[in-house]
């Protein structure tokens, strides 16, 4: 009998992001990925979302590596949190090893670990696996396909990808090597991107949008171009350097990460263009609008971003006004899209003239839709399947395509972070949880995984804070001062000085009246009630007050009838008793 082989998901199956499975077999893990996750609104205050990383700590002595297959955040962010407490080797290509190198020595890590490239077609032993890579097409350059030689086989992971047929470098999707991998040994398990596995056809090719771009810049021949994209999507920069240097404009960097990747990929032969064209953004405002292109970071909107910044005036390096066009050469991330409008209001608001991709084609996914994972299902013949990197609806839908296309439903297995799959003599399974799959939330240095504090972060950013101190001496049986009554975001100044009197005299009465019956029961208990029902009671009275003033406010001549009052939501109570 052949050894077994575990693959564990510490994320990435149920969210797009925190992308990491670690595969294991005679005692050795081997990780597949390492990153992070962008926090939604219902996460105030994290920067990052990490894979359940716990699971590897009892394993640390057994990891071999790492192998990191394209250089997006969701694949490599999480790597410079795990060597904090890890070390293993990391192998990617040499541009993804640029990106994870900026990322461990920003946090001082970079020595708990060893970089090793590799390239097209490599073929490297990790530990006891025999490891190959082969070149795929995605919205970064240098990805990589891992067909990973096991005691059960081989196992091929997708890595992100699409089938592009005429890519920006002309490096495509290397089917010819699939097909002859599972010919020649055959594919044991597939483990396939689902981003896109809902949307039927194909993705259009990347060269497509250099097109567009083409075509915007002919039509503002007078006006400062600043084209905002994803800061590792070297092919979309390329097509927009193409289209400045064609026009006679000079290229600038706006954002730290653009600025970083910009001269990496340069310095690495994936970035053309001659140096008389590249300006710093120092130097931009000095020349005429007509002769310049920005290149920013902040596509998404996110609030420190260098376009965020600009939209709101708050760049040091650029003005934006009404000799401007934005471009945002990307879409918005699902749950940025609040985030990106009022961006775009922003830069309109200053004057600029904003293109985006609900009006033109200035971008195409990096991920293929369903005829791209037909077309690598067929290639690849595997003898079983499990869906990745997507949300539960789109592991769904991959598996259905899978078996529609008349895989057996026993050889198609679907399964969540946190769970484990083994491949043994007898075929695939799932074992179901063998660790958490929690969230561990990056705040600054800090790593938590209580989603209770979010709850209380809204609250506090919404609703605000009641704060109440009281001082007594029990054994006296007295109150020592009168109960302090605090509120921040609550009410408005003018209200809050009432009430917090008024507060602090309702508390004072339930004190003195515990204290004078002998305080049998918790002081501590009484005194929220007695806050929150004081609470309670004016927020109804302040909502009342609201509506009767805005019935006030209607024409008399036709009066509508006030809806219901409803309460507001409870400000945070916070109590302190000594």
């Amino acid at each position: 009998m052949a050894e077994p082989v575990q693959i564990t998901f510490l994320g990435g199956l149920g969210d797009i992001g925190r992308n990491c499975a670690a595969i294991e077999c005679q005692g050795e893990v081997l990780l597949l990925d390492c990153g992070v996750l962008f926090p939604d609104e219902d996460m105030p205050g994290a920067d990052f979302v990490l894979p359940d990383l716990e699971y590897l700590r009892d394993r640390a002595d057994r990891i071999v590596g790492c192998i990191c297959t394209h250089g997006h955040e969701d694949h490599i962010g999480a790597l410079s949190h795990a060597l904090e407490w890890l070390s293993f080797p990391i192998y990617a290509s040499p541009f993804t090893l640029g990106l994870i190198r900026n990322r461990l020595e920003e946090r001082g890590v970079v020595d708990q670990t060893t970089l090793i490239p590799i390239g097209d077609l490599d073929r490297v032993r990790v530990g006891s696996f025999d490891c190959e890579f082969i070149p795929v097409t995605h919205s970064v350059p240098s990805g990589l396909i891992s067909a990973i030689r096991t005691p059960q086989g081989v196992i091929l992971h997708s890595s992100d990808f699409k089938l592009d047929l005429n890519p920006v470098d002309g490096r495509r999707t290397d089917l010819a090597r699939i097909g002859a991998i599972a010919r020649h040994e055959g594919i044991r398990l597939l483990l396939c991107d689902s981003t896109n596995s809902e949307i039927p056809g194909s993705s259009r090719s990347e060269s497509e949008v250099g097109e567009v771009l083409r075509g915007v810049f002919a039509a503002h021949p007078d006006r400062r171009l600043v084209v905002a994209a994803f800061a590792s999507h070297i092919h979309r920069v390329q097509q927009v350097a193409d289209a400045a240097v064609e026009s006679g404009r000079k290229v600038a960097t706006l954002g730290l990460s653009m600025k970083r990747n910009f001269a990496l990929a340069r310095d690495l032969g994936l970035l053309r263009l001659p140096d008389h064209a590249v300006i710093d953004i120092s130097d931009a405002e000095r020349y005429p609008p007509g002769q310049v292109c920005v290149v920013a970071t902040g596509s998404q909107g996110e609030t420190r971003s260098a376009l965020a910044m600009a939209a709101t005036g708050d760049s040091r390096w650029i003005d934006i006004g009404p000799d401007d066009t934005v471009v945002l050469s990307s879409t918005p991330i699902p749950g940025n899209e609040a985030r990106v409008a009022r961006m775009i209001n922003n830069l309109m608001d200053r004057g600029a003239e904003v293109v985006h991709s609900g009006q033109l084609e200035v971008h195409t996914t990096g991920h293929g839709k369903q005829d791209e994972l037909r077309t690598l299902h067929t290639v690849a013949d595997p003898e079983f399947f499990v869906p990745v990197h997507g949300e539960l609806r789109h592991l769904v839908a991959h598996a259905d395509l899978a078996m529609k296309m008349g895989m057996p439903t026993d050889r198609v297995v679907l399964a969540r972070d946190g769970e484990q799959i083994e491949l043994s003599d007898g075929g695939l399974g799932n074992r179901g949880r063998v660790t958490s799959g929690d969230y561990y939330f990056v705040n600054g240095r800090l790593i938590e995984n209580d989603r209770g504090l979010f709850s209380e972060r809204s609250i506090l950013g919404g609703q605000g804070v009641v704060n109440i101190v009281v001082v007594v001496d029990r054994a006296e049986g007295r109150l020592l001062a009168q109960p302090r009554f605090e509120s921040r975001g609550w009410v408005g100044a003018e209200t809050l000085k009432e009430l917090e009197s008024l507060g602090a005299d309702e508390v004072a009465a339930v004190v003195e009246e515990y204290l004078a019956s002998g305080g049998d029961d918790d002081l501590e208990r009484l005194v929220r009630r007695a806050a929150g029902q004081f609470v309670n009671h004016w927020l109804l009275v302040l909502s009342m007050v609201r509506l009767l003033l805005l019935w006030l406010r209607k024409p008399l001549a036709n009066p509508l009838p006030s809806p219901a009052p409803r309460p507001n939501p409870k400000p945070l109570l916070l109590l302190r008793v000594g």
